[in-house]
């Protein structure tokens, strides 16, 4: 029997399967890939940020191609952190047919809660910041960004992929910028850290549209907890478990 797919998307940090440490073991259930988004790769250089290019990427990762010719051959469960959580709604916009659930941990989808005041308030500190973004030094705009959306200090960049981890942070396209829509009819599970007021509202709106919405400790990776990472393995068991009694 064909595993079910489950592909990863991560967020604007780690990518690939380092982006996923607890959830590598669910390559021994699931045929489990872990993408790379536009612009993210281990030797080249950063590239600017790009909606259209992340959806085809996950596409690609669901088998849009062989559905194409045969279909009903792919599609599979989308798993997706911070900024991935964008291009991941936005091909489940596009191929419904391909995406049996979706997994949003800590989604950066400001777009749908412009008009709410936790998403408001963070828009608010954090344009002026993306406005001059090319006219700042990568070090520059990583010690600000992080400053103003963690409250934290940045890491020092001593080796070549931490330099080039912040330059593609600069790189990134404002996530409020993203043409969002809401996707009807598709499981959707949103994980949230409980520590940051924009993440919570972003579920709470969520939730209103027909996604569970859970809580796990862990900041603004709440995927690397115990807990995180049984709540996802959870829903998406129980997802393929009732997509199977209906198919039979």
């Amino acid at each position: 029997m064909q595993k079910q797919r489950v592909v990863f998307v991560h967020g604007a940090g780690t990518f690939g399967a380092a982006a996923w440490p607890k959830q590598h073991g669910m390559a021994l259930q699931y045929d489990a890939l872990f993408l790379k988004r536009h612009g993210f790769d281990a030797q080249a250089e950063p590239l600017e940020s790009d909606f259209a290019a992340d959806v085809d990427i996950v596409l690609e990762c669901l088998g849009a191609r062989e559905a194409a010719s045969a279909p009903g051959s792919r599609g599979g469960h989308v798993v997706a952190h911070s900024q991935g959580a964008i291009s991941a709604m936005l091909a489940a916009v596009e191929r419904p047919d391909l995406v049996r659930s979706l997994v949003l941990v800590e989604p950066a989808c400001l777009s749908l809660t412009a008009e709410l005041p936790a998403t408001a308030a963070y828009r608010s500190l954090m344009e002026p910041l993306f406005r001059i973004r090319h006219e700042l030094s990568d070090d520059d705009y990583q010690r600000e960004f992080v400053r103003r959306a963690f409250s934290s200090e940045a890491a020092v960049l001593n080796t070549p992929e931490a330099r080039r981890t912040a330059r593609r942070l600069r790189l990134q396209a404002p996530p409020w910028e993203a043409p969002l829509h809401i996707v009807p009819g598709v499981p959707t599970l949103v994980l949230t850290g409980g520590w940051e007021p924009l993440y919570e509202e972003i579920a709470g709106y969520l939730q209103e549209t027909g996604a569970l919405h859970r809580v796990a400790a862990g900041g603004h990776r709440p995927h690397d907890s115990v807990e995180g990472d049984r709540m996802i393995r959870s829903f998406i068991a129980d997802v393929s478990r009732a997509g199977t009694v209906q198919a039979s």
